[in-house]
This record gives structure tokens, C-alpha cells and sequence, in this order.
């Protein structure tokens, strides 16, 4: 989606690690007939400053591709953060976030900006209802809402079980919500932020602050024994209670000690093949010790990677627009793009209840 009126237009831009900025930068243009995720603010990849953030995309069609058959102008539209060709094996057989054609998270500039171009256009924009009713909503369909939702479908979850979800964060808190909406018996939300345990309080979990005591051991007090399922949410830069140090591990771990025989672990936390930030040698080059003796004894089933989004985004629209899901209860702040720079120091810090933030570029909000 672009525009021709302007040269230049606003945008969030990355500019050294826990550093962004409002820079003026150029209205994208359409490059290709036919016709993103945000490099981890910590500095934590390869991304070079200048690039433009944003990864989970929402807007209006206002310019197309002479090859875009499905969309018009006008179209409200929302866009999956893991960008698929629609063509590949991967693709066809709804398995997007493997596209082998495109980079799913790249090199594509972002969405935290007033234009953005989207690649496949027809394959990738979700069309939406018109209106703004639900607005708060759809914006979800882009990365959390799914994601939370595949978390939960991994670990092989079935109506009537227990899970324990690691990580209050927006993911994990829709791991915990889509457990909700899928019957779950028991739902136990890990984090130590206290703002994200009310929120998963709220919907009936049971909060876990794995700064009192070890988490594992608390889950399994409270449960009278292990749960069905477990889900993971935080990944590689998880730390441990005492001190905050990185431990790459502990959540994997403890997932496998949690989790009953013959259950299942759903993992949707972020682990990478290259960590130049990692705590250890090991770690840095993605190679992380689990228990997989435990692991092997228990007959414990798991799944990995990132969601596709497509394989759920429709259904969870519906699901929103019938009013049977309304995840924009983890939405914290809103702000327009010049307050960006603040929103991203105070959600990293976890401070003043920043759980999660939405960017209006164009305002209106």
C-alpha cells in the first residue's frame, strides 16, 4: 500500500541498540506487479541502523500492482508478519511462515511508518470488515493472536486439559487466552512482571511469579502434579529469578520438568542459530543443554517455529467480528508515531503498564 503524493513520510527508525527514531525517510513505491518483523530493539541480530521497525501491519489499500487481482482501493486490510509467496511447497501446503522463496521477517522495511509496500499483495492482505469497530482487534491478526494461538496448537493441547503458559508477554498472554477459548481446565501464566499476571488473573489463569519461588515447583503444588501441556513463550533471552541473568535454557527445561508424561510442549519463544549477545559459548552459536533424557522418559511430544499466520488469521477474524474474541485487552497504550521513541523505552523497561502498545502513524486515534 503507498502513495505517490509525497517524496518523504514518517517512520520509526532503528538507530543503535535500545535506540529508535522519528526520521523522514522515502514513500514506498511499487516495485514488483504482484505486489515484515521488528529486528530486536536490544541490538540482539545483524540489523544495521536506518532500517524501518515494525512488523505487525494493519491499513487501507491506496495503490495496487497491475498483477493484484483480489484487492481494491479502499480495502482495509491486515497483514501477517512472516511475509509468504503463496507459491512454494511450503506456501501451498499453508506452512507460510516457511515460505522458501522469501525471507519471512525481511529484508522488507517495516510497518511503523505512514506507507508501507506489501510483496504479494493478494496472498498476504487479509481483507477486513469496513469501519473501525474492531480496529484494536485486527491489529492482533497480524503476529500475537495467532502466535498465542499456535503455541497452544503445538503443544497438542485438548479441551478439558491443563496447560502452563511461560511468558505474560503479549504472546504468551494470548497463549493463555486462546487456551481460554479453547476449554482449557487450568490455565498457569509464568512472568514476574506484575502488570502481566493481572492481565492473565483476569481471565481466570492462575498467575506464576517465578521471582517468589522456582515455577515448576509451584505449578505442580497448585495442580496436585504435572500438567497436559505447556507452552513457551519467551525463548532464548529468558532469565533466571535471582539477579535477572540470561540462562537460554531454564524455560525449555522447565517445560519438560512441568509437563506429564506423554503430554506435549508448544514452542513459540524466539531461539536463533547465532547469538552474539548469549551468556556462553554454546549458546552463542544456538547450541543449547535440555534435559532430553527427561525428555525421552516421558514420552513428551513437542513442536517448534514461528506461527502461520494464514492457517489462522481468518478464523480468528471471525471469531472477533462474531464477538466470541476480543484480544484487545492486552493493549495497554496507544500513541501516534512522534511517540514512539518513549513507548519502546518504557516497554522494554516494563514500567507504567506498558504490556502492549499500539502505533497509530497517521494518528487518528
Amino acid at each position: 500500500m503507498s502513495q505517490t503524493q509525497t517524496e518523504t513520510m514518517k517512520a520509526v527508525v532503528y538507530s543503535k541498540p535500545f535506540e529508535v527514531t522519528v526520521e523522514d525517510v522515502p514513500v514506498p513505491t511499487i516495485l514488483n506487479p504482484d505486489y515484515e518483523r521488528d529486528l530486536w530493539y536490544e541490538g540482539r541480530t545483524a540489523a544495521v541502523p536506518g532500517i524501518v521497525f515494525g512488523h505487525e501491519n494493519m491499513g487501507i489499500v491506496t495503490e495496487i500492482g497491475a498483477g493484484v487481482a483480489l484487492l481494491k482501493k479502499g480495502d482495509r486490510v491486515v497483514m501477517p508478519f512472516n511475509v509468504g509467496c503463496g507459491r512454494c511447497l511450503n506456501c501451498e501446503q499453508g506452512k507460510t511462515a516457511f515460505c522458501t522463496v522469501v525471507v519471512a521477517m525481511g529484508p522488507y522495511p517495516g510497518g511503523q511508518a505512514q506507507q508501507i509496500r506489501i510483496p504479494y499483495a493478494d496472498f498476504n492482505c487479509l481483507i477486513l470488515p469496513e469501519g473501525k469497530e474492531f480496529e484494536a482487534d485486527f491489529i492482533l491478526l497480524a503476529d500475537v493472536f495467532p502466535t498465542g494461538w499456535h503455541g497452544v496448537e503445538l503443544s497438542g493441547f485438548q479441551a478439558g486439559e491443563s496447560i502452563a503458559i511461560f511468558g505474560g508477554g503479549p504472546v504468551g498472554l494470548m497463549a493463555c487466552y486462546s487456551a481460554y477459548l479453547r476449554g482449557a481446565s487450568k490455565i498457569y501464566c509464568v512472568d514476574r512482571v506484575p502488570e502481566r499476571l493481572a492481565k492473565a488473573a483476569s481471565l481466570g489463569c492462575i498467575p506464576i511469579d517465578f521471582s517468589k519461588s522456582d515455577a515448576v515447583d509451584q505449578i505442580i503444588a497448585h495442580n496436585g502434579g504435572m500438567v497436559d501441556r505447556s507452552v513457551d513463550c519467551v525463548g532464548y533471552q529468558a532469565t533466571v529469578a535471582v539477579g535477572g541473568e540470561e540462562l537460554p535454557n531454564v524455560i525449555l527445561s522447565n517445560l519438560i520438568r512441568v509437563t506429564r508424561p506423554c503430554g506435549g510442549l508448544g514452542i513459540v519463544g524466539l531461539y536463533v542459530p547465532a547469538d552474539p549477545g548469549a551468556p556462553d559459548a554454546a549458546s552463542a552459536g544456538g547450541n543449547l543443554v535440555i534435559p532430553f533424557g527427561k525428555l525421552f522418559e516421558k514420552g513428551l511430544k513437542l513442536a517448534t517455529g514461528q506461527c502461520n499466520v494464514k492457517a489462522y488469521n481468518r478464523y480468528l477474524r471471525d471469531m472477533i467480528v462474531s464477538g466470541r474474541a476480543k484480544p484487545s485487552f492486552i493493549i495497554s497504550h496507544e500513541c501516534g508515531i512522534e511517540g514512539a521513541p518513549e513507548a519502546y523505552v518504557k516497554f522494554d523497561k516494563r514500567i507504567e503498564g506498558y504490556t502492549k502498545v499500539l502505533l497509530h502513524p497517521n494518528g487518528g486515534f
